[in-house]
């Protein structure tokens, strides 16, 4: 009894998850020895060898980085409604106080509604035009009243958003390879954990693979995605060449028959050219195994840094061919008009969008739920 009450408990580093008890749900990395600190192919595989003798980026300063923390296993909590989880946005609260205090039709409430649109994010170019085609059919006499109006801009707002509702397939291709891209603090990492949830409780045989080797601590915060999830990932530790691990991964994925295998990347600063040339290379050297891979270039986007994520999208299209979009946090302080500036200026796909912190709050993009969610139902009414 006294040395029990002698022995010190093991060291915990300060921010780092205590160590799981015997009894934990087992990380997927005990039955895959592969998956913790796979080998580097350099000198084992010659296509990787002449892949990574192209130049190295320059070394530059990392971004702010995000503090390590995942989540803990949540039980499944009742699922909140868009309206719910948009009700706080600026556009929500914007549109339901303009019909408040504007409730007769006429051109100061449109001169409102621009104003308030634009403040939202929603863009100058995308909330003039829809304000002005309002203002066309007002002088026109199609509007009997200010609910009539509100009626017309909701499905304005939904034809606006429809064409980009195209939700990601990963069946057809095995391993179907999502290389997910975006700046420092966008929720890149967690996004991923949650569609690895997501693609696993649909059946299908998951793999990640470690790539942002650039932030402290993020190919840990990966593994506890993965161990959470019973996913196995791939990696080499912090620093390692991020072409070598994904690159590893894939064959990792291709030899045990995964059907989906996503790779994160680093927090690559939109503004840091040897960082954007680095991620064209892990594009590249994917393609010396499968010449059509990656098959979905996912980019996450903050739904709180408004007109800044078009120039994002802009720059990251240019490097790596962004296929599809997630925007998250927009249950926060987002201000929600940004997702109809991403659709007008691009058109791609908005695949997912994230509404809250657990894995059932990263929603397949749905237009008129979305819209539904930031318009008050009716005149008066949030």
């Amino acid at each position: 009894m006294l040395k029990f009450w002698k022995k010190k408990p093991a060291d915990t580093t300060p921010g780092q998850p205590a160590a799981a008890p015997a009894s934990a749900e087992t990380a997927p990395a005990a039955a895959l020895p592969h998956d913790t600190d796979a080998t580097s192919l350099d000198n084992a595989v010659a296509v990787l060898g002449e892949a990574l003798a192209e130049a190295s980026p320059p070394a530059e300063a990392p971004g702010e980085e995000v503090p390590f923390q995942v989540p803990g296993e949540e039980a499944a909590p009742a699922k909140r409604s868009w309206r719910d989880r948009l009700a706080g946005s600026a556009f929500a609260r914007g549109l339901t106080t303009l019909f408040v205090r504007h409730p007769k039709l006429d051109d100061e409430l449109l001169d409102e509604l621009e104003t308030t649109l634009i403040t939202a994010d929603v863009g100058v170019e995308a909330s003039t035009s829809l304000v002005e085609d309002l203002r066309k059919r007002m002088h026109k006499r199609e509007f009997a009243d200010a609910a009539a109006l509100l009626a017309a801009l909701r499905q304005a707002l939904v034809t606006l958003l429809v064409p980009v509702q195209k939700p990601l397939d990963v069946s057809g291709r095995a391993p179907f390879v999502v290389l997910t891209v975006g700046i420092n603090g966008v929720g890149k990492t967690t996004t991923i954990g949650k569609l690895a949830r997501r693609y696993r409780d649909d059946g299908h045989n998951v793999m990640l693979a470690a790539g942002d080797t650039f932030r402290a601590a993020a190919v840990e915060q990966l593994k506890t995605w993965g161990a959470r999830n019973n996913v196995p990932v791939i990696s080499q530790g912090q620093d390692a060449d991020a072409a070598s691990v994904i690159f590893d991964a894939l064959q990792a994925a291709r030899s045990r028959n995964a059907d989906v295998l996503i790779a994160d990347t680093a927090g690559r600063l939109h503004t840091q050219g040897g960082l954007m040339d680095e991620l064209g290379k892990i594009a590249r050297v994917m393609k010396k195994i499968d010449a059509d891979a990656p098959h979905e270039v996912l980019m996450v986007i903050d739904g709180t840094t408004g007109q800044n994520a078009v120039s994002q999208v802009r720059q990251f299209r240019q490097i790596v061919g962004v296929s599809g979009l997630v925007v998250t946090k927009l249950d926060g302080t987002a201000k929600g008009g940004v997702v109809f500036a991403l659709a007008r200026e691009f058109g791609l796909p908005i695949r997912y969008v994230g509404l809250g912190e657990t894995a059932t709050d990263l929603r397949v993009f749905d237009a008129e739920a979305y819209v539904d969610g930031l318009l008050p139902a009716n005149i008066g009414h949030g």
